[in-house]
């Protein structure tokens, strides 16, 4: 006899299964039955970069991410392979520990399997591959996510596990019975780096509105949580920014991808992925994980970039520059051209002194691209200062950034 949860254990199956064909179809010159992920090629330039500051390299990482091994959709591999393709520097496939839909069809008692086959596929590449779980609590705790832990394993403990092994919701139980602040308790004993995910979370927070709990304020004052998702999936919280900036949380943004990248966030269309730019010494785990702890983070989500303004301005400062400055002939209008040269369309509101000419006060200059602006002066003048709000941007919730670019004749 053919029960209902047999039965929605074999959809999940043949789910997965027809997920991992459509990538392999979508994807041929990527997906390989076996072996290590490739570099792409000829596959468009679908690469997130953004330039490195005067002080840190800017490394791209998406920390929330989720293969077979929980309830995502796809092989680990298949992760990297989207990494490679998105351009990143680092990536972490964080796996529920508590919540295996997939257990009766794929038996996962090392924890720490998405990692290592992530690892493996990884070898070869410059991709930096971090090993990371998600703790999976009801509210007030909610999901946590910890990386740069030693081994997952040591952070479930699920006492009498139902026998049945399609019985998803009863190991759920059972494994949440040992204290959320335990496993954070057993992250942190780990060196890990712990962050809040997405505390506006519709099942967790009806209104979708986030809010500290004693849970987190304690954790983050003793030291143990050390930052938030502002950003996750299609989704952005200016009250978890605002958590991030009282309780001096590192600003995190991800994509939490179940299913394909392609299909969530359309690349092929233009759409990209929420990551986080790190500003870290070098491109290796150990500065990455420095430059985490010490909250150099910015999250872009959405062509809009969202960060503390000692991390924010940066960025902005090394994108965008005046890179030609002349002047018509037998006249003092000067002939300006901005230059961008980040993934970021820049949206800016010129407040200058000096009338523009081309245009009013608002400027788009197109990723990667330039765009002329005529400003008068009245002279001619050796050095021109033009300030701008960037209005795609965001260092407090509703506050845009200046930033003022200067340029000698």
């Amino acid at each position: 006899m053919i029960n209902a949860a047999t039965i929605h254990v074999r959809n999940l199956a043949i789910r997965y299964s027809l997920l991992l064909i459509c990538a392999a179809v979508a994807a041929p010159n990527i997906v390989h039955a076996h072996g290590t992920a490739q570099t792409p090629n000829q596959l468009g330039n679908r690469a997130i970069t953004f330039p490195d500051t005067e002080t840190y390299q800017t490394l791209v990482v998406d920390l929330h991410t989720h293969s077979v091994f929980s309830d995502g959709h796809v092989w680990p591999k298949i992760r990297v392979d989207e990494a490679l393709k998105d351009g990143l520097d680092g990536l972490a496939i964080t796996e529920h520990l508590e919540y295996q839909p997939h257990r009766a069809d794929l038996l996962n008692p090392d924890r720490n399997k998405a990692y290592t086959e992530a690892a493996s596929a990884a070898e070869g590449s410059d991709l930096l591959v971090i090993r990371g779980s998600e703790i999976t609590r009801e509210a007030p705790a909610g999901h946590i996510n910890a990386i740069f832990i030693e081994d997952a394993n040591k952070l479930i403990n699920a006492e009498n596990p139902p026998e049945d092994l399609t019985d998803v919701l009863g190991f759920y139980t059972a494994a949440n019975q040992w204290p959320a602040q335990k496993a954070v308790e057993a992250a942190h004993s780990q060196g890990a780096f712990i962050f809040w995910n997405h505390p506006y979370w519709t099942r967790q927070s009806p209104d979708g509105i986030a809010r500290i709990t004693n849970f987190h304020a304690d954790n983050a004052k003793n030291g143990i949580l050390h930052g938030i998702e502002i950003a996750n999936g299609n989704t952005y919280s200016e009250e978890a920014f605002a958590i991030a900036l009282a309780h001096d949380l590192a600003l995190i943004g991800v994509s939490d991808v179940h299913d394909l990248i392609d299909w969530d966030y359309k690349p092929h269309e233009g759409g990209h992925r929420p990551v986080t730019l790190v500003l870290a010494e070098d491109k290796s785990l150990a500065a990455l994980k420095e430059a985490l702890f010490a909250k150099r983070t910015v999250v872009w989500f959405r062509n809009t970039l969202i960060g503390r303004a000692p991390e924010l301005i940066p960025v902005l400062q090394a994108s965008l520059e005046i890179s030609a400055l002349s002047y018509r002939k037998d006249t003092s209008v000067a002939q300006v051209t901005l230059t961008n040269k980040s993934d970021m369309t820049m949206q800016l509101r010129y407040t200058g002194e000096h009338s523009l000419m081309l245009s009013a006060d608002r400027i788009t200059v197109p990723a990667h691209g330039e765009v002329e602006v005529q400003v008068k002066p009245g002279a001619v003048v050796p050095t021109l200062e033009l300030p701008f709000v960037v209005e795609n941007a965001l260092t407090a919730p509703k506050q845009n950034p200046t930033l003022t670019l200067v340029s000698k004749r």
